[in-house]
């Protein structure tokens, strides 16, 4: 080891005739080393350093060579060898030298190279010193240097880890299960929270060792948790006596786990006692005043962590008790419908969302769908989200149609003091003929999967999410018509089922489409398999699921009623209201009738749309009474009501209501207040009371395919 900081010896030319009496004075020993010769003069305080007898030595160095190891030996003439060839004035070393007795000890030499005119080294004068005191005490000085640096380093690394805590038991797992504590030489911790007076025991420490009687222990209590709290001062432990002494109560329980010693620290935050925890030790006696700096400011940083975490803790549960009580107590009992629900809240770097999801029993047999989910993540989405269930509840239940439902709930949440805006899918299911009526407002696609278990995605036109479409008035929800067969399933489900971080939104729908194929039978099962999937992979948003599934040999009720709204100029509309009759005339039993039933529910429609200058309402329903009749209403905004007319000379227009009156048993108009309504009815042949199965048909039905399309336009 050269000493870069050795400096050039300030001897006398006639050294050691006249030797220098300071080095004596400090015990360095000097020598005067003639390059020439190869003789060296070394002093007596010198040879006492090699632990040499001055009659031993014969002013060689090579005499010298028994008491350096060579290691050393070959490092020390390398060392003066390349100061005498690169021109240096001197040199400086720590070397290990061989005493008497076999042990080793360090050495410090310094060298002054004299030259003469040339340049060319002729001698080398200097000292040597017994450095081993220096160097243990430099070397205690860096082993306390580097534990402190080590010790300060795992109470970083400790709060680093801590700042991704959210709840009190993330905090007791950094604590477990890091390294911090078998840096600092514990065994194991131990900890309690103050919980209304008491301490509640949350970290037992090592196995086996809960004391029973002591998950709550009051703080007057004789325990060195109750002792810190009350005082607000650390407890150094420092041996099994200390510990035996000073708390005979719990240490007969714990003598087999062989503690010598504990440190029980205060959780102090903002100035008030939150717990204390405990550090247990097996193999350690006493702590330096280093090491009690260390764990005081360990202790508050695990302090300040805990209180985020129980106020995380607080704020979740009160914003998932507020979900939780938005949404609904139970899910009613749907006769022809099986439905499982689920909510899974998110855990991990947020606070609470607005999923939801309802289901609404309607008149006639029919049942009322909603999934949703309010845009952010706190307890103001959720308090949006109640608001929002309860009016699509309230406006579904009044009878409107799917699309008029979603855009006064669209204007319900513009008219909210608010900013947030809302996805949602609504579906109307008449349960005894399979139709599905369904509005998409922004929210991702549904699923349908089949008897068999084969699942495929089913995508919905749709229109802007809740509150947007207000705001830039486009009211106008388009509706699907589409028919489940019984056995048929339909999946709902928020985003957080199919958006991961890093993989894009098609990715996640054919990977939920594959899971639910795969998935059991049981729809409690397949729904309790998506939300743990979910969970293992890693899913950070809230999850909210609605499952339902037609059952087959569910009869159509007296008074079931169909409605949907088609506006002008809208053939999507037009071809949906007609896929919409078809599907609820067959499942009606009226399959005798049906070509009768559709041309003129097909004809009422479309002369509302062509003489009124707004859309229509076309309604379906079951009558009541002792025959089976099947009724037809399109309702208009217009006052003036039909009259029948002579058909003009190409024959295209003008047998609208002349077919009507010819197929329909009996038909008619009542005055609204806002329009009028035209009406016809058909008496439907008697049913065995077994229903029928519906065709699965998905989609649009062009009109060229349909029986009696030559008619439509008439």
């Amino acid at each position: 080891m050269v000493d870069p900081a050795a400096d050039a010896l300030s001897l006398p030319e006639d050294w050691p005739a006249h030797p220098d009496l300071s080095l004596s004075l400090n015990r360095m020993g000097s020598f005067d080393w003639d390059l020439d010769a190869g003789l060296m003069h070394m002093d007596e305080v010198a040879l006492a350093v090699f632990d040499m007898d001055p009659a031993e030595y014969d002013g060689r160095p090579e005499s010298l060579g028994r008491r350096v190891p060579p290691s050393e030996s070959v490092r020390l003439d390398g060392m003066v060898a390349q100061a005498l060839k690169n021109g240096s004035t001197h040199y400086g070393t720590y070397f290990r030298i061989r005493t008497r007795d076999g042990g080793l000890r360090w050495t410090h030499t310094q060298g002054f190279i004299r030259r003469d005119g040339n340049g060319r080294p002729h001698r080398i004068i200097g000292i040597v010193r017994d450095a081993t005191q220096e160097l243990a005490e430099s070397a205690s000085r860096r082993e306390v240097d580097i534990e402190r640096r080590r010790q300060t380093s795992v109470v970083e690394s400790t709060t680093a880890a801590l700042a991704h805590a959210r709840t009190v038991q993330d905090v007791i797992d950094v604590l477990k299960d890091s390294h911090g504590l078998e840096h600092l030489g514990a065994t194991s911790v131990v900890m309690g929270l103050l919980e209304a007076g008491r301490i509640h025991l949350v970290a037992d420490g090592p196995e086996g060792s809960f004391v029973p009687g002591t998950r709550y222990t009051r703080v007057d209590e004789d325990y060195p948790m109750s002792e810190v709290v009350r005082t607000l001062a650390p407890r150094f432990i420092e041996s099994p006596e200390d510990f035996a002494g000073s708390y005979p109560l719990l240490w007969p329980h714990i003598t087999h786990l062989g503690i010598t010693a504990a440190a029980y620290l205060p959780l102090i935050a903002q100035a008030r006692p939150i717990g204390a925890m405990g550090l247990l030790y097996s193999d350690k006696n006493g702590f330096t005043p280093d090491e009690r700096n260390v764990l005081v400011a360990l202790g508050s940083s695990i302090a300040q962590s805990l209180q985020r975490a129980m106020l995380f803790e607080q704020e979740h549960d009160l914003a998932e008790g507020l979900q939780q009580a938005m949404l609904p107590r139970r899910i009613p009992d749907i006769p022809g419908a099986q439905v499982a629900v689920r909510y899974r809240a998110a855990r991990l770097g947020r606070d609470i969302g607005g999923d939801w999801y309802d289901v609404i029993p309607l008149p006639g047999g029919r049942v009322g769908a909603v999934i949703g989910d309010v845009q952010g993540h706190d307890t103001h989405a959720a308090a949006v989200m109640g608001q929002l269930r309860i009016v699509l509840r309230a406006y579904a239940a009044e009878g409107h149609t799917p699309a008029t439902v979603m855009a006064r709930a669209s204007v319900f949440l513009r008219e909210l003091d608010t900013d947030r805006f809302a996805t949602c899918t609504y579906m109307e299911v008449d349960l005894a003929t399979g139709v599905v009526q369904v509005v998409r407002a922004g929210h991702v696609d549904p699923l349908l999967r089949d008897a068999d278990g084969d699942c495929r995605r089913l995508p919905v036109p749709g229109a802007l999410p809740l509150g947007l479409s207000a705001e830039f008035g486009a009211l106008d929800y388009p509706v699907s018509v589409l028919e489940l067969d019984p056995g048929q399933t339909l999946v709902l489900y928020t985003d957080g089922l199919v958006e991961q971080p890093g993989t894009d939104l098609d990715e996640g729908m054919q990977w939920l489409t594959a899971l639910v194929r795969n998935g059991p039978a049981d729809l409690r099962l397949l729904a309790d398999q998506l939300c743990e999937v979910v969970d293992e992979r890693g899913g950070d948003d809230d999850v909210a699921i609605l499952l339902l599934r037609r059952r087959g040999g569910h009869a159509p009720q007296a008074g079931g009623r169909l409605r949907q709204h088609v506006a002008q100029n809208d053939p999507e509309a037009l071809r949906s209201a007609r896929h919409m009759i078809r599907a609820a005339v067959r499942a009606w039993g009226g399959q005798e009738r049906s070509d009768e039933i559709e041309l003129a529910a097909d004809e009422l429609i479309t002369n509302a749309l062509l003489h009124t200058d707004g859309g229509a309402v076309v309604t379906l329903r079951m009558l009541t009474g002792h025959e089976r009749r099947l009724r037809v209403e399109v309702e208009d905004r217009s006052s003036a009501l039909p009259r029948r007319r002579d058909t003009d000379p190409s024959g295209l227009s003008g047998r609208g209501l002349l077919l009507v009156d010819r197929m329909a048993d009996v038909w008619g108009v009542e005055s609204r207040g806002g329009g009028k309504c035209v009406w016809c009815e058909f008496t439907l042949p008697d049913r065995s009371g077994e229903a029928r199965e519906i065709r699965r048909d998905i989609g649009s039905v062009e009109p060229g395919n349909e029986t009696g399309s030559r008619l439509w336009r008439s």
